[in-house]
């Protein structure tokens, strides 16, 4: 079974059509996680109305934590024998899941990423904004390549596939954006190889509610460092 877990923030205009793909899926049984980090635009009333008959489980955060913190509220409910990160806007579809889950299924790899540069699915710059995204994006990949002695494209990539037996072993403490280093460098710990497979990619920008900033970027190069070199074991 596929457990799907979504972290979601003030996602009302996406977050019904992100769920309707998912229920689309059909060659694994799965279950979807839902997990609002406390929402204020209205999400959390369309979850309690119509949304949550489409999932399996919901969880309400009662303050806004982040995304690091919705993930690790679901990791304690996950039962899937492969897990699957999902972002609750449209930028990343979940029409990818069978690529991303074959390499598990096949029992060839435990951990893979979906990469928004292989092949194709190369995303695209919209503005000055996008490009300094996309820049600082592989600055940090190549950073946390050098750090964790891995050969990654993507580090920073949304969707992340576990082997549901790896993803409970690690314990998360990062409540942000500051996930992504943090399961990337315990991975590298645990000496856990990642493969990556390509993906499609439709980025949006602030205007579109795109919630990353230039701040997290920066608390990513730190959370690289801390459990590198100062916190390397899983927890």
């Amino acid at each position: 079974m596929l457990s799907i877990i979504i972290p979601v923030y003030n996602e009302i205009r996406t977050i019904e059509e992100i769920i309707n793909k998912i229920n689309k899926i059909n060659f694994i049984k799965k279950e979807i996680i839902l997990v609002d980090d406390c929402s204020t635009d209205g999400t959390i009333s369309l979850i309690k109305n119509k949304l949550y008959k489409k999932v399996h489980k919901v969880i309400y955060h009662e303050n806004n934590q982040g995304k690091g913190a919705a993930i690790r509220s679901a990791q304690k409910m996950i039962t899937g024998d492969i897990v699957i990160i999902q972002d609750a806007d449209l930028e990343y579809n979940p029409e990818d899941y069978f690529v991303l889950v074959a390499p598990i299924l096949s029992k060839k790899f435990d951990v893979v990423y979906g990469s928004r540069v292989l092949g194709k699915s190369r995303y695209q710059s919209k503005n000055f904004t996008s490009k300094f995204r996309i820049f600082a994006n592989h600055l940090l990949t190549i950073i946390s390549n050098f750090i964790n002695n891995q050969n990654l494209t993507d580090a920073h990539t949304c969707y992340k596939v576990f082997k549901g037996s790896i993803f409970r072993k690690i314990e998360l403490h990062e409540k942000g954006f500051s996930f992504c280093p943090e399961v990337t460098t315990k991975l590298s710990n645990m000496r856990i190889n990642i493969f990556e497979v390509p993906i499609s990619y439709n980025g949006r920008d602030v205007k579109e509610g795109k919630k990353i900033r230039f701040k997290d970027a920066i608390e990513a190069l730190l959370v690289l460092i801390k459990y590198k070199f100062f916190n390397q074991k899983n927890g």
